[in-house]
């Protein structure tokens, strides 16, 4: 029996460049980045080494939420819901279910810490009110399988629905899972891709301990993350959420839907070296990219462009690169890759699904985003990574890679559909 091929239908997005899809490809394209000095709280007054972030702007929840339910969802969820709801509109999907199956309907997200905000604002209430006073939508909010379990609901999605969480490949694992899931006959369409709100005191401080971050550029926000560059000097957190819609090939025709691309394999490795730092020679996201190559038929010369992880630390940036040389060889010299982080920041378990939809972005109008801030090259960094302008480029087959703290390493292989 030949495997069932599986299309993307239906993208949305919320992050720091635009609270859709549309506005937000076009300002990465254009190179704008949407890092600015932290709102939410005051980083200063912590005395916070780090001051910049990819906070999301302008984002009501009340435009997706009715004031009762606010209670109710963590922020990552928020994201998470509304990014889904464009995806799902985009994918031209009905919306009292007429014509879908339930059963054949899944949710699968990954996030990478969940709940953060809930939690650590559910602390403070302890500190300073006592336990009686913590909300009974405390542990429904904060547990990182809500957003799943939400949007489940939200959708009467009654197949797979569950959420994967390997820091910061979450999202593709996510995606992984589901290419699996639908191309095996368990479903015929799933909600992927990832959610994440950690731009919370807690969550900056810890990466902040970790020395992983930039320091050098409060003043400058812009000008922070900068993956290859051999001025970076950490990464930049980032937020929101990449919701991509999966659908087996058939099904996407019989309704007449829009079909933005193929969703062609996918490649899982582990490093098995360290819980924070990469393997030497990037052996791990070496493996994952030959994996998803073979598991989607492709020769590496078939490859136009990747969507790196990119994340603007000195380890992954030169990790990445060395994996990409072993894998494709010569072959690595002539394709393109950038970096959406440079742009929108980190967003650790989501960042593989807003990725993605730049991804497929780039496949559906055959032009790719920079990475932006390249300045002073490192020589050991010596790909093109499409620095600083947007590149019309033929994009037939492009990978995303996300690599993840614990030694997890995730590729997706996309291509155009024919």
């Amino acid at each position: 029996m030949s495997r069932r091929r599986v299309v993307v239908t239906g993208l949305g997005t919320v992050n720091a460049c635009g609270n859709d899809v549309k506005s937000s490809w076009e300002e990465v394209f254009a190179g704008r980045s949407g890092i600015t000095n932290i709102n939410r709280f005051a980083a200063k007054a912590f005395e916070m080494p780090c001051d910049v972030a990819g906070e999301l702007k302008g984002f009501d929840p009340l435009n997706w939420f009715p004031k009762r339910d606010l209670k109710k969802l963590d922020l990552m969820t928020m994201y998470g819901i509304a990014a889904t709801e464009m995806a799902w509109d985009d994918a031209g999907l009905p919306r009292d279910g007429q014509g879908l199956d339930p059963l054949m309907g899944g949710a699968i997200l990954g996030t990478g810490i969940g709940g953060l905000d809930s939690i650590e604002k559910t602390h403070t209430t302890i500190m300073e009110k006592g336990h009686q006073r913590v909300s009974p939508y405390f542990v429904p909010k904060m547990m990182a399988n809500a957003i799943a379990g939400q949007i489940s609901i939200r959708f009467d999605l009654q197949g797979p629905s569950y959420i994967t969480a390997s820091a910061c490949a979450s999202a593709n694992h996510a995606m992984a899972l589901a290419l699996r899931s639908v191309r095996d006959g368990e479903q015929d369409l799933c909600i992927t891709g990832g959610a994440e709100a950690t731009i919370t005191t807690m969550g900056m401080a810890g990466f902040n301990s970790l020395r992983a971050m930039s320091r050098g550029f409060n003043d400058e926000p812009t000008r922070a993350s900068r993956p290859f560059d051999k001025l970076r000097d950490g990464f930049v957190m980032g937020e929101g959420a990449g919701i991509l819609v999966f659908e087996e090939l058939e099904h996407a025709k019989k309704r007449g839907a829009r079909i933005y691309c193929e969703v062609l394999g996918c490649g899982m490795s582990a490093d098995a070296h360290h819980i924070t730092a990469p393997a030497p020679g990037g052996i791990g996201p070496r493996r994952s990219m030959q994996l998803a190559l073979k598991d989607a038929g492709l020769n590496p010369d078939q490859i136009d462009y990747i969507n790196a992880h990119g994340t603007s630390t000195e380890l992954n940036d030169v990790a990445e690169t060395e994996a990409v040389k072993a894998a494709f060889g010569e072959h690595a010299h002539k394709l393109c890759m950038s970096s959406s982080k440079s742009l929108v920041g980190h967003l650790l378990g989501g960042s593989g699904g807003v990725e993605a939809v730049f991804t497929v972005k780039s496949i559906e109008e055959d032009r790719v985003h920079p990475t932006i801030n390249q300045e002073e090259p490192d020589e050991r960094c010596d790909l093109d990574y499409v620095p600083n302008v947007g590149r019309e480029l033929k994009v037939e087959h492009a990978l995303s890679n996300s690599l993840g703290f614990g030694g997890h390493n995730v590729t997706m292989a996309f291509g155009k559909h024919r």
